[in-house]
């Protein structure tokens, strides 16, 4: 039997290679998307010249100002990101037996037993076709999109993981069966993937700072203590851990396969300065339900729950849900459910700011298994699908910041239901840099 041979593919700094593909201008220069320099946030991606100033993901946008106060910093650009994605998966598709996305710029392909399939004349061994065949890919994502990425490939996917951020930038890292030992044991424990900042720390002040380190730990006390972590770690060193793709369970938050019914769609913001008027508070729920409904309708779902959450300045968080009488993705049905529940807990504490404010939809169900005839639909339905579609045609083309729903003054909305057809802001075409 074959013996695994998983690669990962990883878009390199994928939000910044977008952007930079949108404007050429920006390619070599230090580049931070994410939050605005002076708000609440955090860095999404980072260029390679960030980084080298201790730039990383995750950061708080406040510290990454002060690392690199002269870097350009631009806006997560909702909706333009994941039609790149979708070109890059098409290519993969083409090229690769088993495809899994992991994230929007993450892939896991399964090569196992492919080697005499993808021989040609030179390659002294199976590795090597598959690692020539890694190349020719991210050679190909590079001609036809314009992006870079790097490829791990190795008996498991932890491996192929590591070996991909090794890689980096825009290459390819082989690890042969027999070596991964020898590759997994002077990482830093942080490389291994389930070891955040906490763990980590814990191993530090054990005198553990390598993968090495930690499978070499002596019985006793700290060893028990790292137990399970230890036989994990050194199952990989042992080319023994998971060598199988499971269904996309993608862990970018804007990441939709379509069709997929599992877990929920949520969206949230956190505000730049805690906001003591409703009205501002509403406007940002409408803007989430929005997002929330146009992904469901991208992934052809409908949802039955719709949640609200909330967190006050003094961080006191709640979460409501209410369950729709049918299950929809239109914007209109979802809007009333979850402005009655944001109301209800405003009124509750009405002299308090607010900090953050979500939406989620929920009890995810295909939106063919719904579609039975009715006798006759039901006041503003046709109106209200044939804006939906509309609206949703301008933004797979323009992006969805493209074209935004409307407000009238005071608190009532277009969404209200109504039997006239909603006015819909015109189309606008994406403000240039």
């Amino acid at each position: 039997m074959s013996a695994p041979r998983i690669a990962c593919l990883d878009l390199d700094t994928f939000f910044v290679s977008v952007e930079r593909l949108l404007d050429p201008s920006l390619e070599g220069k230090p580049v931070v998307v994410g939050a605005a320099p002076g708000h609440r946030g955090v860095v999404t991606a980072c260029s390679y010249e960030v980084r080298a100033l201790g730039v990383r993901s995750g950061m708080a946008i406040r510290e990454a100002v002060r690392l690199a106060p002269r870097a350009i910093y631009l806006p997560t650009r909702h909706g333009v990101y994941a039609p790149y994605s979708r070109r890059v998966r098409e290519v993969l598709e083409r090229n690769a037996p088993q495809v899994q996305a992991a994230s929007i710029d993450e892939f896991y392909l399964d090569f196992s037993g492919c080697e005499r399939l993808y021989h040609a004349a030179g390659d002294v061994d199976g590795d090597a076709t598959i690692e020539r065949t890694a190349r020719a890919i991210t050679a190909a994502i590079k001609r036809e999109i314009g992006l870079p990425a790097s490829v791990g490939i190795g008996a498991t996917r932890a491996i192929a993981k590591i070996a991909s951020g090794v890689a980096k930038p825009a290459g390819v890292r082989m690890v042969r069966g027999g070596e991964e030992r020898g590759f997994l044991a002077p990482l830093p424990a942080r490389k291994f993937p389930g070891i955040g900042p906490v763990t980590e720390e814990r191993l530090r002040r054990a005198c553990v700072t390598t993968l090495g380190d930690l499978v070499g730990l002596p019985p006793g006390p700290v060893r028990a203590r790292f137990g399970g972590l230890v036989e994990i770690v050194e199952a990989e060193m042992g080319g023994a851990g998971a060598s199988y793709l499971a269904r996309d369970r993608p862990a970018f938050l804007e990441h939709d396969p379509e069709g997929a019914t599992g877990g929920s769609i949520s969206n949230e913001r956190t505000f730049a300065h805690d906001v003591g008027d409703p009205d501002a508070v509403e406007r940002q729920l409408l803007a989430l339900v929005e997002r929330v409904c146009w992904r469901a309708r991208s992934r052809g779902i409908r949802a039955r729950t719709v949640t609200l959450r909330l967190r006050w300045a003094d961080f006191v968080t709640v979460t409501r849900g209410r369950t729709l009488a049918t299950p929809t993705f239109q914007d209109a049905d979802v809007w009333p459910a979850a402005r009655a529940l944001l109301r209800a807990a405003q009124d509750e504490r009405p002299a308090v700011p607010v900090r953050l404010v979500g939406a989620k939809l929920s009890g995810l169900v295909l939106a063919t298994q719904l579609e039975l005839p009715l006798a006759a639909p039901p006041p503003g339905a046709v109106a209200r699908a044939t804006v939906d579609n509309a609206v949703d045609e301008v933004r797979d083309r323009y992006g969805f910041d493209a074209i935004r729903l409307g407000a009238t003054e005071g608190r009532q909305r277009w969404l209200d239901a109504r039997p006239a057809a909603p006015e819909v802001a015109p189309a606008r075409q994406p403000r240039r840099r």
